[in-house]
């Protein structure tokens, strides 16, 4: 018996392997579904005399019946489950499309500050309400990862570390919504805390 180097290393797709067959088939698949609604037959009919009721034995088997078709039905229709938030990642390259339904750390951040700058636009007193307090976050959050500090705890060195423009910025208050342009400017400097 030979074998060359192609036969080796040659690759076949395998097929994929029915789901029916895998299960026993469609008579095993009946025969397991009549022996469901048979044994739930039994429980519902002992149940309903136990409590003194009585119903055709052939209402009870119908009613079992439409319930487990109903249940294969609804199994067969279900969306596949969302995956784990703790489960691991395929390795391997990715198919190039972007996923809407994952979730994405970077869309909830823009999203985080996409709303309050679109809600704030033209109005001083929210920009001063929901923006402000979060840029002055960002940078207590910067100085004290960047130089062990905060506006509160070190006011003198923050106001130096952050240059005049960025501590009037956050310091007085506004009295018009800054502009975009305005507004790069003061992330530019707080990125460069």
């Amino acid at each position: 018996m030979s074998t060359s180097i192609d036969d080796l290393l040659g690759f076949e797709e395998e097929q994929p392997a029915q789901e029916g067959a895998a299960r026993g088939g469609r008579v095993g698949g009946a025969l397991r579904t009549l022996a469901v609604a048979g044994a739930l037959t039994a429980v519902v009919v002992a149940g309903l005399r136990t409590v003194g009721l009585q119903l055709s034995l052939w209402v009870v088997v119908a009613g079992v019946l439409a319930l487990l078709a109903v249940r294969r039905v609804t199994a067969a229709l279900a969306p596949p489950p969302p995956p784990r938030s703790g489960a691991r990642i395929a390795a391997g390259e990715e198919d190039g499309h972007y996923h809407w339904a994952a979730r994405d750390a970077l869309r909830a951040a823009i999203n985080g500050w996409e709303r309050p700058l679109d809600w704030s636009a033209g109005n001083p007193r929210r920009f001063a309400e929901r923006i402000l307090p979060r840029l002055g976050e960002l940078a207590d959050e910067r100085l004290r990862q960047r130089h062990g500090l905060t506006r509160e705890s070190d006011p003198v060195r923050a106001r130096a570390l952050m240059g005049d423009r960025l501590s009037a910025f956050l310091d007085t208050p506004l009295r018009r919504t800054p502009s975009p342009r305005d507004l790069a400017v003061i992330v530019a400097e707080l990125e460069r805390i």
